[in-house]
Parts: structure tokens; C-alpha cells; sequence
């Protein structure tokens, strides 16, 4: 469990959130030294040891999570560094990746595994390539995975697994990691488990072996990101976008009624602003999407409802129920339809 910690005080701190976005990144001034994360790079470490891996990553401060091919080392994101910053992170994405310790600690696992397979020099072998595919192989600007696939782990949101080898193999190294995971009673019968097994026996082999990667290199430091917080979520928030089939019309009518005489009750567009929190909250649970991506559908509907002069009709927990229904339908057909989404990669 990690120990309690005081943050850091910083005069940002005091700023309005119009004044905070505009602050460069740098001028954040953060480490990870003194914060929660670093109980959870020495819980990272502990794991890494007791399954016999000699490598350590060391980690710093950027504006998002990699792990660089040259250096067996993790970036973390600013926001994670101070509970100023998650609160303007949840305010502009919604989500905060890895803003608890189960999160913090799956997202580490998966950048360990990045970590190891560099600084072993691990997808050189002919059996990695066998199992997970080529690492050359250019990362997509578009993936378009298989929900019911069982040749890959499941571990982050959205099937990452099934983007690139690399992060085929990331993801079930994380999966192997991760303390009293079960993996093998869990995969039984998968065609991952070969992959599982795999990395079982080839971590047994690399324990004896040292790093090629030894270096403590820091790549794109927060030190020395110049842009503004305002200008890091502008492009930020255009990546959780993407447009959906603007159907909505026969779908609202099923739900909501045009009725004149129930004008009375209350507008469909004020019943899902209402909702819209536990409808979002519901929807990224089932989909793995982001909640950010959820949201500006949500909008479209609300301003579809209003332009319709719809009305809610009916028991709420209904119908609650049953635009949760429709809006997971329309986000999965967004995500694996005839037309491809934009990639977030983490």
C-alpha cells in the first residue's frame, strides 16, 4: 500500500484553472520524488524482483505515458504528480489514466514491459516474432480489434493488445506480472496462453542474463516541454474525438416522445444532462472507451433532443436503461463498424 504524502507546494497551485492553462509545462517544476508514484515505482521494483527480472526502470515526468526504445525507463504524465493537476485533468478529459494505485500500477507493468523488451533485445528472437509478429511493423494509425479474440491478454481498455506486437507483448508481460493474476487458470484454453507461457519460461532464461540497456536517460523531460497546459489539451482532447454516424433521429423518437400533449414532461435534452454522468460512467465500463469521447456524442444527442422537442416518457430507471442501451450501440458501432476511429495510443 503506498505511504501517505504531503505534495509539494507550488504557487501554481492557488491559480484558477483559466490562469493554470496557461502555464508552461515546465514551469510545473514536478518530479516524482516525494509523491505517491514513487511508491509505486518501488512496488513496480519488488514485483520486477521477485519474479526474478534483474532490470529497474528508472522513471521521470513528461506530458504523457512511454517507455523510449534507448533507455530502459518509463515517462509518467505531470497530472499523476499532484492532486492540483488530476482535478484539471478530470475537468478537461474526464478520465484520469492511472489516477488510482490498481490503474497506475497495470499502466507501470505494461511500460515494464516495453522496459524489458528493449533492454533484452527480446523481439530479435524468431520465437517472439513467431508469437507476437514483426516489432518493425509500422504502429497504425487505425486498429480495429477484436473484442471476442482470445489470442490476445486483456489487460488495458480498448483490446491494446491488438494494436501492434509490441504491445502484444507489453500487455502480456503485464498480465504476467501482476502479483496473484491466475493467468494460467485464467487463459486456459485461450491461444494467448502460448504467449503467457512463452514469457513465462523466456523471463526464467533472462534472469541469468544482464540488460543490454543500462543508461538513465530522460526523454522529452517535463523540464523541457514548453508548450502550455491550454495548448497540451487542445491537442489532448482532438485525439478522444471522432465522428459518429449522425443517425440519432429514428433511434431518439423510439426513445422519447414528439407528442404535443407531452409537452409537460421534461425535455428529453434536460433528462440526459441530468444523467449523462452515470450514463458515461456505464458506457466506458462496457466499451473500455473514453468517457471524453463519450461525452461529445452525448452533446450531438442532447442538441438532436432539444432540436426535436422530444420528451422523457416513462419510469426513469427505464429509460436511463435504455439510452445507456443505445449509446453503447452506437459507440461499439463507431469503434468496430465499416468505418475506422482514430487510434489513441498510450
Amino acid at each position: 500500500m503506498p505511504r501517505t504524502k504531503s505534495p509539494a507546494k507550488f504557487s501554481w497551485v492557488s491559480l484558477s484553472d483559466e490562469e493554470l492553462l496557461e502555464v508552461r509545462l515546465k514551469d510545473l517544476r514536478l518530479t516524482i520524488e516525494g509523491t505517491w508514484l514513487e511508491d509505486c515505482l518501488l512496488a513496480l521494483h519488488d514485483e520486477l524482483a521477485q519474479a526474478g527480472i534483474r532490470v529497474r526502470p528508472h522513471a521521470w515526468i513528461s506530458s504523457e505515458w512511454f517507455s523510449p526504445e534507448n533507455t530502459p525507463g518509463i515517462a509518467i504524465p505531470f497530472y499523476l504528480a499532484h492532486p492540483r493537476l488530476m482535478r484539471l485533468e478530470r475537468k478537461m478529459i474526464i478520465d484520469v489514466e492511472g489516477g488510482t494505485w490498481p490503474e497506475c500500477m497495470a499502466i507501470l507493468r505494461h511500460e515494464a514491459g516495453h522496459v524489458v523488451q528493449h533492454a533484452y533485445a527480446l523481439s530479435r528472437r524468431r520465437a517472439w516474432q513467431r508469437l507476437f509478429g514483426p516489432t518493425s511493423r509500422r504502429y497504425p494509425r487505425y486498429y480495429r480489434p477484436n473484442p471476442a479474440s482470445r489470442h490476445f491478454v486483456q489487460h488495458l481498455r480498448l483490446w491494446y493488445a491488438q494494436s501492434h506486437p509490441d504491445e502484444d507483448f507489453a500487455e502480456t508481460f503485464a498480465v504476467w506480472l501482476r502479483p496473484r493474476s491466475n493467468w494460467r487458470t485464467r487463459y486456459a484454453g485461450w491461444p494467448a496462453l502460448k504467449k503467457l507461457e512463452y514469457v513465462d519460461e523466456l523471463m526464467g532464461e533472462i534472469s541469468r542474463q544482464r540488460p543490454l540497456l543500462k543508461g538513465r536517460e530522460r526523454v522529452d523531460p517535463l523540464s523541457s516541454l514548453t508548450e502550455t497546459l491550454g495548448e497540451h489539451y487542445k491537442k489532448k482532447q482532438a485525439l478522444y474525438v471522432f465522428d459518429t454516424p449522425k443517425t440519432y433521429d429514428r433511434d431518439l423518437h423510439r426513445l422519447f416522445s414528439a407528442d404535443p400533449k407531452r409537452r409537460r414532461s421534461e425535455a428529453a435534452s434536460t433528462f440526459l444532462r441530468r444523467n449523462r454522468s452515470k450514463v458515461r460512467k456505464l458506457v466506458a465500463k462496457w466499451t473500455g472507451e473514453y468517457q471524453l469521447t463519450l461525452d461529445s456524442v452525448l452533446d450531438d444527442m442532447i442538441a438532436r433532443c432539444r432540436e426535436l422537442n422530444l420528451r422523457a416518457v416513462g419510469p426513469e430507471q427505464k429509460l436511463v436503461m435504455d439510452f445507456t442501451v443505445l449509446l453503447t450501440a452506437k459507440t461499439m458501432h463507431a469503434l468496430f463498424g465499416p468505418s475506422r476511429r482514430r487510434w489513441i495510443a498510450l
